[in-house]
């Protein structure tokens, strides 16, 4: 192959890697800057830490799934019927003074009832009707009996999808957390920095992330209580956890 072969296939692929970079956005890059120095990805320079703060608190709200399920031939019985236990659930509600805005609707299903006979044939077997609703209930000293109450009200009707503890104003307790867990991240870098024998600079990213923990509860019963025999639902509320994770990094002196 003769030299000035050789020299247009090489203007032509300088072109090709060329266009390649102008088409896709390629860089190409030196570990050097233009004075010579090299060049450290910031994700590997200084001291990275997480520190963790938690803070645990007695929850002030009860939050209760509940409504009713109802099966029946047709469906307008099964409508009825629904309607009928859940304006008895509600009225319960309304004597335990909760707020309208403290009760919204999780649910509503209407559907057909299908079961298969031996011949292996769809059978119409009737309808059912769900409506359930999510309840905060703001003295957790009434959830239990609240819960009877319902049951009571509602009859063979009455679901209950479980109940959780939460707190109302939790951006206090946040603060508390959060507040450990910067503690936490600076003696951790601080430590660090003293037994690999450099100097701890000053934060140059921080990221936090909150979250808690609520506690979930799933009652049973006992026949006597819907009877109304002086059973009783024992609900406890625990304790949740409110938990701040604090990311930062530090410069290297």
């Amino acid at each position: 192959m003769n030299k000035k072969l050789i020299s247009v296939i090489g203007i032509i692929m300088a072109s090709l890697v060329l266009l390649a970079v102008g088409a896709f956005g390629f860089t190409l890059s030196s570990d050097k800057d233009q004075a010579g120095s090299e060049i450290v990805s910031q994700q590997n320079v200084g001291i990275w830490v997480t520190g963790t703060g938690e803070v645990y608190v007695v929850p002030d709200i009860a939050v209760v799934n509940l409504g009713v399920y109802v099966q029946k031939d047709t469906l307008e019985e099964a409508q009825a019927q629904a309607a009928e236990s859940m304006a008895a659930i509600m009225a319960v509600l309304e004597s335990y003074n909760i707020d309208e805005k403290d009760i919204q609707t999780s649910s509503y299903t209407v559907s057909p009832v299908w079961t298969w006979t031996d011949d292996g044939e769809r059978k119409l077997d009737g309808y059912y009707v769900s409506n359930t609703v999510t309840v905060k209930v703001r003295n957790t000293d009434d959830a239990g009996s609240l819960i009877d109450d319902v049951v009571s009200a509602g009859g063979e009707y009455t679901i209950i999808n479980g109940i959780s503890f939460t707190v109302d104003d939790s951006e206090a307790y946040y603060t508390e957390a959060r507040a450990k867990a910067i503690a936490n991240a600076i003696a951790k870098a601080t430590q660090i920095a003293e037994l690999t024998g450099v100097t701890l600079g000053e934060p140059t990213y921080i990221v936090d992330s909150s979250s808690y923990s609520p506690i979930y509860y799933y009652p049973t019963y006992d026949a006597s209580a819907i009877k109304g025999e002086g059973a009783t639902t024992s609900i406890s509320t625990g304790e949740v956890k409110i938990s701040t994770s604090i990311q930062i990094v530090y410069d290297i002196e």
